[in-house]
């Protein structure tokens, strides 16, 4: 008896495996989204918690939004990282990692100042020196905005609508809510099932 159950138990777990391993391959082939990966202090940048890899900022742009965004009115780190999230529009926000190093940088050079803010939080101000060098460097400052724009917007068009979020959600719960056990026989049905879908998703539609 309990040599039986040991065994239903070790199926099930091997369906499982099957199974999620299926569902990372379905995923990584045609339901990935884009995002914010690493970034180096040298305000590098580049995205991958939603998609493929690719540049976002070239090196010293992303101090350099950070200071232009500083000089429109003081801000908090996290502040920063959000408001750089929406002018991506949601596709894409730097890691702390890269934000705070940029803006001790800033502050070692004497373009921003630091102050103590709520506890442990520093609000980030723009000084002369800051303004500036915004003032000599205009064309580049909009030159990055425009490049900023335009990885907005193909990071939009990359992103899976709505209508697909929802449906892996759906695929989600049909699988949580298994009901009809995992045994190996099953768990293969169901791999062939998604692996058969993602490359019906990777092949994209026929053309005519």
């Amino acid at each position: 008896m309990f040599g039986n159950c040991h065994h239903e138990r070790s199926e099930r777990r091997e369906g499982h495996e099957h199974v999620e391993r299926a569902i990372l391959r379905a995923m990584a082939r045609g339901f990935g989204r884009h995002g914010g990966g690493h970034d180096g202090p040298g305000g590098g940048g580049r995205f991958g918690r939603r998609g493929g890899g690719g540049r976002v900022f070239a090196s010293g742009d992303l101090r350099l939004v950070l200071l232009a965004l500083v000089a429109e009115r003081p801000r908090h780190g996290y502040e920063l990282i959000k408001d750089i999230e929406e002018l991506f529009g949601g596709a894409y926000a730097p890691s702390p990692g890269s934000v705070y190093p940029s803006l001790t940088f800033l502050e070692e050079i004497g373009q921003v100042t630091a102050a103590a803010s709520e506890g442990s939080k520093k609000l980030y101000t723009i000084t002369e020196e800051g303004l500036a060098y915004l003032a000599e460097n205009k064309n580049l400052v909009d030159a990055v905005r425009t490049r900023m724009g335009m990885v907005a917007r193909s990071m939009a068009g990359q992103r899976a609508p709505e209508a697909i979020a929802h449906a892996m959600d759906t695929l989600r719960t049909a699988l949580h809510l298994h009901s009809h056990g995992w045994d190996a026989e099953e768990a293969e049905r169901v791999r062939k099932i998604l692996e058969q879908a993602a490359l019906d998703i990777e092949a994209g539609k026929k053309k005519d």
